[in-house]
């Protein structure tokens, strides 16, 4: 799959996403990166630890977030993504929702569009992403936790947001599926979805999992979001067991550290037939 002017293997290895909140009210690192100079700064400091891709968004989506208007999340991420490319040639994600934000986003220097709502927010978002011929990420998520069956019946979303995007012209190859831990599922629904992250593997399609510093792991170590890295690391590995494609998460090197360890006890076998 080429994302920017980089190729990333679909197969066999997991990529680092690093995540650039543009907005004062993050739930983990709210207000640290909403100014140009402080995000280009994170930016090289992600670069230099090993980010493979950088996932830039507007709009917190904590819960109980407040929506923003296509105007403000645009004034918010604009001036970052046209920033970023100007100063390093690293592969960008826009994380958004919204029309007008994908399309004004994708002519800044967008490479792919990671949609929260998995095309089913806005019907105008999968022709938007089509029309740019752009990879996009396509996230599982929910108004409602109510499940009778956990991953059939996300698998059937997915499902449904791939059919989205195919019926818009979306090549099959340029999709990536995310579970959504922490969107539209109780703590006990997103253990399970990250246990049994292969039956999602099985559609078809690479994954992205995202679960840095999310709910799920303050709830089980009763830690607050800036001590979470410990159960971040045990996501990521678990998600390079997996066969994930990418993780998505704030702390870069401790990170791709993680995966290189988990990648090298996984291919040990290989090595020594």
């Amino acid at each position: 799959m080429i994302i920017g002017n980089k190729e990333f293997l679909t197969e066999g290895h997991t990529y680092v996403c690093g995540i650039l909140n543009a907005t004062p009210d993050s739930f983990s690192d709210g207000g640290k990166w909403n100014d140009r100079e402080r995000a280009l700064n994170r930016v090289e400091e992600m670069v230099a630890e090993g980010a493979d891709l950088i996932d830039i968004g507007g709009e917190s989506t904590r819960p109980g977030y407040t929506p923003l208007s296509e105007e403000e999340e645009m004034a918010r991420v604009l001036p970052v993504i046209e920033a970023v490319k100007a100063s390093f040639d690293v592969p960008l994600s826009l994380d958004t929702c919204k029309p007008k934000v994908a399309e004004a986003g994708i002519r800044a220097g967008a490479d792919m569009i990671n949609d929260i709502w998995g095309l089913r927010y806005h019907e105008q978002m999968a022709k938007i992403i089509a029309a740019s011929g752009l990879p996009c990420c396509l996230m599982h998520n929910r108004k409602q936790a109510d499940y009778r069956d956990l991953l059939p019946e996300v698998a059937g979303d997915l499902q449904e947001s791939v059919r989205l995007a195919e019926a818009a012209g979306i090549a099959r190859e340029k999709i990536i599926l995310d579970p959504g831990v922490g969107f539209g599922k109780s703590y006990e629904h997103n253990l399970e979805v990250i246990c049994r992250l292969e039956e999602l593997r099985d559609l078809g399609f690479p994954l992205l999992l995202g679960c840095s510093r999310k709910s799920v792991i303050g709830l089980t170590l009763d830690l607050p979001a800036d001590q979470r890295i410990e159960g971040t690391l045990v996501t990521t590995v678990m998600g390079v067991i997996k066969g994930c494609m990418f993780v998505r998460v704030h702390d870069i090197k401790e990170n791709v550290r993680a995966v290189k360890m988990a990648r090298a006890i996984l291919n040990s076998d290989s090595r020594r037939n």
